[in-house]
């Protein structure tokens, strides 16, 4: 009766060990997302690249005809963010009702396409969106997914400028101001003006790349553009006058550029030079 006993309790514990065994084993793998993206980056400036690689798999047990890649800017067109430049992996890849599309023909069921769209984004793009995207067909449609959020920030130019100024010969009264304008970037600098003023009791001597303000102490230098990482000079004399003793000081300040300066720390400069006569003038 003890072995009967025995017995049967080894095999309860028996079968009890086999069901919790078979458990996990009934878990199946989850099926592919409808609609993945990948993004080359998530930043961008006007004039930048952006890649997108959208895979698509039909999940249902039929042939979704005319299957497309739909990618859209949630809310907005994405049209007004980023011009198509090309497109891999799809038959044909084309705006359509402010989003774009990639057209992968008939995709049976159990089945994916990938297709890797590269974009240019606008020079007039209004700012940050979220991407969306969707496998679209004639006789079917799965849900919109949101991707990630692409911020376009402005570009910028950050333009310095420095100031020296020589004074020519041991007796002139001639100081030589000779501007320096730098382009830290990031983007290229146009219409970029250094508005100079230099000091009262001095005569205007001339320049051949800046221009006097009418009879004012101001004189104008302008860079019509400067390629990022470039730096040029501009340059104007002034003559001392018979009353221009001890120190004073010319100053440049950048007044004008395109696209916006983001660092003003660096805008301005100033000289300073000492006459200890009108024939004598130390900078």
């Amino acid at each position: 009766m003890h072995v009967l006993k025995s017995l049967r309790a080894a095999l309860v514990t028996a079968v009890a060990g086999t069901a919790l065994v078979a458990v996990p084993a009934t878990t199946a793998n989850a099926a592919p997302p409808t609609s993945a993206i990948e993004v080359s980056s998530t930043t961008l400036h006007p004039g930048d690249t952006l890649t997108v690689t959208q895979t698509v798999y039909n999940t249902a047990s039929f042939t979704i005809t005319g299957a497309k890649g739909g990618l859209y800017a949630q809310g907005l067109p994405l049209t007004d963010f980023v011009d198509l430049v090309s497109c891999t992996g799809a038959i044909i890849c084309y705006p359509f009702d402010g989003h774009y599309r990639a057209d992968f023909g008939d995709l049976p069921g159990g089945e994916s396409r990938m297709a890797v769209f590269t974009f240019k984004v606008r020079d007039d793009a209004p700012g940050s969106y979220t991407l969306r995207h969707q496998l679209v067909g004639d006789n079917y449609s799965f849900d919109a997914l949101t991707g990630p959020v692409i911020t376009i920030v402005p570009n910028s130019a950050d333009v310095g400028v420095s100031l020296n100024a020589v004074a020519q010969g041991l007796l002139r009264s001639r100081i030589t101001y000779t501007i320096t304008v730098t382009n830290n970037g990031p983007a290229d600098a146009t219409g970029i003006r250094v508005t100079t003023a230099y000091p009262a009791g001095m005569s205007y001597a001339g320049s051949s790349n800046c221009a006097r303000v009418g009879t004012t102490r101001t004189v104008n230098c302008d860079v019509a553009s400067l390629a990022s990482g470039a730096s040029t000079t501009r340059s104007f004399s002034a003559d001392a006058g018979l009353l221009t003793l001890g120190s004073f000081t010319a100053t440049a300040q950048r007044t004008a550029s395109s696209p916006s300066d983001p660092n003003a720390a660096n805008d301005a400069a100033s000289r300073s030079c000492t006459a200890l006569t009108s024939l004598l003038v130390r900078c």
